[in-house]
């Protein structure tokens, strides 16, 4: 380890040094290997290129103390705009696991990719050929708005990852978020679809027998001012229970238009939304 010029350099600048978290990482992670080897018989590691040094320590114990070869393969580090690593210790994580990330979540991340990084994106992760990769640079550069090669991105490495049931129901929640239609969408995804925006509960009860007026939930959610508000908001068709335009001011809202019992989704114009809960 003291050979490594990183550890060195650290050791000998006074004012950075190294802890003994780092110092030992290596070893550790060196020891590691050991035992994928003695256990398994693993003798290829993989890695990005910052675990170069701790997969080549790795390498050296085994054949020090084994008597044997191992190999290492280390790639660039994914990392976006800021210069900032893809990994599990980072903030705004996707993961493959479904119950952790779910297909929709994961969708919109590739969706969100920067211009300046997407077409890096799909030279790493889509298994599309040079030319097509170049039209798609060709998009971003001369229609960026239209997001080709982000939606190109989203849509293969989800396939790949959750199948073609896992993309159909990703870009039903994401055509949901632009006034699409809600049916055939359960509550958890829906909750999951409308997690960032405004929300408030609703005892059931309220919900019974003749129900709710509708604009007295709008005012009472905060999506109009008043109740006058609202029946001037659907007279001028920009209310929408469940993404279905109302056109009757006199509407009511009942427990069987929620969502599974659950959510109703009410929006006011193209992208005010208000999902309200159904407390039992």
């Amino acid at each position: 380890m003291l050979k490594k010029e990183s550890v060195r350099r650290r050791l000998e600048d006074d004012e950075v040094g190294i802890t003994y978290t780092e110092f030992s990482y290596m070893l550790l992670q060196a020891y590691d290997f050991l035992c994928l080897y003695d256990r398994h018989g693993c003798t290829v590691q993989m890695g990005g290129s910052d675990q170069w040094g701790n997969i080549t320590a790795g390498i050296d114990l085994i054949r020090r103390l084994r008597g044997d070869r191992a190999f290492g393969v280390v790639y660039p580090l994914v990392t976006g705009v800021a210069g900032v690593k893809f990994g599990k210790t980072e903030a705004g994580t996707v993961w493959l696991d479904e119950e952790r990330t779910s297909p929709f979540r994961f969708y919109q991340f590739w969706m969100n990719t920067d211009d300046r990084e997407v077409v890096r994106y799909l030279k790493y992760f889509s298994l599309r050929t040079q030319s097509e990769v170049t039209e798609l640079e060709a998009a971003v550069r001369d229609e960026p708005h239209r997001r080709e090669a982000q939606r190109a991105l989203a849509e293969e490495v989800t396939e790949r990852l959750h199948g073609t049931d896992g993309l159909t129901r990703a870009q039903a929640a994401t055509r949901v978020l632009f006034g699409g239609p809600i049916e055939g969408l359960g509550a958890d995804e829906l909750a999951e679809v409308f997690a960032d925006v405004p929300s408030s509960e609703i005892a059931r009860s309220e919900l019974e027998g003749e129900g709710k007026p509708l604009v007295e939930l709008l005012a009472e959610t905060g999506l109009t001012t008043s109740r006058g508000d609202g029946r001037r908001s659907i007279e001028g068709g920009g209310v929408y229970v469940n993404n279905v335009r109302v056109e009757d001011t006199t509407r009511a809202v009942h427990a069987e238009d929620a969502v599974e019992g659950r959510f109703l989704v009410l929006r006011k114009g193209k992208k005010r939304y208000h999902l309200v809960q159904i407390r039992r």
